[in-house]
């Protein structure tokens, strides 16, 4: 930076290096860091709160829908995997297996697996858990009246990662996947739908997140699915990250696990299936989306914490009577209602400098950050800070007002939030129709900064595999998805690579 640009607190900035500014902010906003484990995290207690009001949020969207939550092992013994083809090839190179049941010390004092102990069959840590649920399904369905079954599981999953980025692709991670059977092909196919409609409400309104639906091309499809449909979503960069996925797996899992039943007519059918999931790879999408050179910013309902309130005690003699009103103010904070639950207070009470304090916060990217000291408590008001804005704005408030009106203020930033990210993906989202200015919206400007590029381009393709493998191998840019909207998809065209017929337009990124 030169010397008369504002000291940020997060350095790398985003516009000098992108990628080392997020893994910077992961660390500063104490969200996570690496573990001795090569290609693991640890998710500290202000990231998992994150994780956990996704996850609280998101279940109760799933029960909604008629959903209940089940538990399934972590082993998958190889020849499930084996039984659907499509599935072990895709997976394959990312599975983590175990071989022996028991360690022994060897000669030199070592541990190691013992020679006596190997597995008859090896067992895979799952990597996604079609085969062994659907084996657990096909006992428990013998007639269509045992239909639908309709269940998600909580869980960690291993898919072997050798360049790890916290959040983004670790070796395990956090997710839920749901697994669903059904009687016909159109029951599994609203399913399907539906659970990608959760997934992009869970994006816009929680996430604040604006997302594109659509259906991935046969090239990017989950391995052995019908169909797999997603959503995705264009961080600061202007790269795309995939933000949900939901599959419809026809009768191939059904047929390879033995998920088979009796019909209204009397006949033996197989039945119809269904996974979806999104992990914690959520987390690492709303800090690209959102934050700044100085740190996490958090939609407010999704972040742990709403309010921070930070007593100012500069004198002995007042900080009890600072800590009371503090206090005070918490409680009646939390007597308000946020989207139907209290909200989340913090009062920070730590023996350290308030400057100290403050910024922590910030780099946390807590919504709100309330300033309550002695000359506060004579005038009755309070300082408040909203992180969507500088962080040295501030407004005087009556603490009256301020609690009266601090859920719409929440509301305002939520809003905010989204219709930033929108005004950003809209900006960077064209229409292309010659590959000439295809190659040059994904050509770097500067070749200092190779990860700078156009965006999200909406151009014509003839449906070829052999076009969309150049695309990628010439510019790393891959289709994102087919639009489930008409106006994107803009009808029939013209494809600039081959000249041949398009039914439509499709979604093109350089992607996470």
């Amino acid at each position: 930076m030169n010397g008369s640009a504002a000291k940020t607190a997060i350095t790398p900035t985003r516009a000098e290096n992108f990628a080392e500014w997020y893994q910077q902010v992961v660390r500063a906003a104490e969200l996570a860091e690496p573990s001795d484990v090569r290609g693991c995290m640890v998710i500290k207690p202000w990231g998992f709160g994150l994780w956990e009001n996704i996850q609280r949020q998101m279940d109760a969207m799933f029960k909604a829908t008629g959903h209940r939550n089940a538990y399934f092992p972590l082993f998958i013994p190889i020849s499930y995997l084996e039984k659907e083809a499509a599935h072990v090839e895709g997976f394959a190179k990312e599975c983590a297996v175990v071989t022996h049941h028991r360690l022994e010390v060897g000669a030199d004092g070592k541990m190691r697996p013992a020679p006596s102990a190997e597995l008859t069959e090896p067992l895979v840590i799952r990597p996604t858990s079609e085969t062994i649920i659907g084996a657990t399904y096909a006992k428990w369905v013998q007639s269509y009246r045992d239909l639908p079954i309709l269940i998600n599981q909580w869980c960690n999953v291993v898919r072997w990662e050798m360049r790890p980025r916290l959040f983004l692709r670790t070796a395990e991670f956090l997710w839920q996947e749901g697994h669903t059977a059904h009687e016909t092909e159109a029951e599994a196919r609203e399913e399907t739908q539906r659970m990608l409609e959760v997934y992009a409400t869970l994006a816009r309104e929680h996430l604040a997140l604006p997302v594109y639906a659509g259906e991935k091309s046969a090239g990017e499809r989950f391995p052995g699915a019908v169909q797999t449909l997603c959503i995705e979503a264009m961080v600061q960069d202007r790269k795309a990250i995939q933000a949900g996925t939901s599959h419809f797996l026809g009768q191939n899992f059904a047929k390879a696990s033995g998920i088979k039943f009796q019909s209204r007519a009397g006949a033996e059918e197989f039945a119809w299936t269904t996974s979806w999931g999104v992990s914690t790879r959520l987390v690492g999408t709303l800090l690209m989306a959102h934050g700044d050179d100085d740190g996490a910013i958090l939609p407010p309902r999704v972040a742990p914490t709403h309010v921070v309130i930070l007593p100012i005690t500069p004198k002995a003699e007042t900080r009890d009577a600072v800590l009371a009103a503090a206090d005070v103010l918490a409680n009646r904070l939390r007597e308000q209602k946020f989207h139907g639950a209290g909200l989340e207070v913090e009062v920070d009470r730590r023996d350290l400098g308030g400057g100290v304090k403050n910024w922590e916060w910030i780099k946390k990217g807590v919504p709100l950050r309330v300033e309550l000291g002695p000359r506060d408590l004579e005038k009755g008001s309070v300082a408040v800070a909203r992180r969507d804005r500088g962080v040295k704005e501030k407004e005087f408030l009556a603490a009256d007002a301020f609690v009266a009106q601090v859920a719409a203020t929440l509301q305002s930033i939520q809003d905010g939030l989204f219709a930033r990210a929108l005004a950003q993906r809209d900006e960077h989202t064209r229409r292309i129709d010659s590959r000439e200015e295809f190659h040059a919206f994904f050509t770097p400007k500067n070749a200092e900064k190779p990860e700078v590029h156009g965006g999200f381009a909406l151009t014509h393709w003839d449906g070829s595999a052999a076009v969309e493998e150049q695309v990628k191998n010439d510019l790393k840019v891959t289709i994102r998805c087919i639009p489930a909207d008409a106006a994107l998809g803009g009808g029939p065209g013209v494809c600039p690579f081959t000249g041949k017929p398009s039914a439509q337009r499709v979604l093109w990124a350089k992607s996470y």
